[in-house]
């Protein structure tokens, strides 16, 4: 058993992986604002100021931090991917602490894929430029992981993607599902089960974890539509992106595979295995 710091626990990975952790471990888990009831003590905290964090961390005592505090959107956006690595690196460093760091497939341009741990970030926007500064801060920490993983998707509870996707529809209005970004779309279950498998073995360095099949955004999108019942679709259109995105950030798994025992399937084995419906 180990003590186990997760920040961000009030996003949609961190309410699936506080309960699983905490079943094994000792976990104390933070959120920014909006706190949700999970099964593990919680704490405030905003992971930008430095002081708060070395306190918590200081208090807690940690063997494993797992960050996934972050942001993909707001004026705050990159500073709280930024300053929250560095603040919660420098913490971890001082107890000592081992660093799971979750990453992501935008840190790339799409244009080499496939891409393995070796491949330089080559980022396209605001985003992913936050999220390659971001990776090369937690490199600072010798025994730290950087997952670069990619869209998070379960089958219990809608993933932000698709909830917008079902209210925009509901609503009329138009969304499009662009037919030439490429990614691996990861379970949810999967992905909290090989994070927790990474916070007790010593693999450092950084590690792609995500699911096997290689989909389209359109294909993976009308997917989970499928999955969830969403309809009515009129308002649904399918097209190339203008490239303000990456395309095709299809990630190289075979580290992974090498490292982890926790299978990655792709999205088809998982619907498959739990059967194709919103009751399974």
């Amino acid at each position: 058993m180990s003590r186990i710091l997760i920040t961000g626990g009030s996003s949609y990975l961190g309410q699936h992986l506080v309960p699983l952790a905490a079943a094994a471990h000792t976990v104390h888990y933070t959120y920014h604002q909006n706190q949700p009831d999970l099964p593990a003590p919680s704490s405030p905290l905003d992971v930008c100021d430095e002081t708060a964090v070395r306190t918590l961390i200081s208090s807690f005592q940690p063997d494993v931090i797992i960050h996934l505090a972050g942001s993909n959107r707001g004026h705050d956006m990159a500073a709280v991917i930024r300053l929250g690595a560095g603040s919660i690196v420098w913490a971890a460093q001082e107890v000592g602490a081992r660093l799971i760091h979750l990453s992501t497939d935008s840190i790339f341009a799409g244009d080499a894929a496939p891409y393995d741990e070796t491949a330089v970030p080559t980022p396209v926007n605001a985003y992913g430029r936050a999220k390659a500064d971001a990776e090369a801060i937690v490199r600072q920490h010798p025994n730290s992981v950087i997952v670069r993983t990619s869209l998070i998707y379960g089958l219990h509870a809608m993933d932000h993607g698709t909830q917008w996707m079902a209210d925009a529809l509901a609503q009329g209005q138009p969304v499009t599902l662009f037919s030439n970004q490429i990614r691996n779309p990861v379970w949810v279950n999967s992905l909290c089960t090989a994070v927790l498998e990474l916070a007790e073995n010593s693999c450092t360095g950084i590690l792609n974890v995500a699911g096997r099949q290689a989909l389209s955004r359109a294909d993976f999108a009308l997917r989970m539509l499928d999955y969830w019942q969403i309809q009515p679709r009129t308002t649904l259109t399918v097209a190339p992106s203008d490239g303000r995105w990456p395309l095709n950030c299809e990630l190289d798994l075979r580290r992974a595979a090498a490292v982890l025992s926790t299978p990655l399937p792709g999205v088809d084995e998982v619907l498959s295995g739990n059967g194709y419906g919103r009751s399974a």
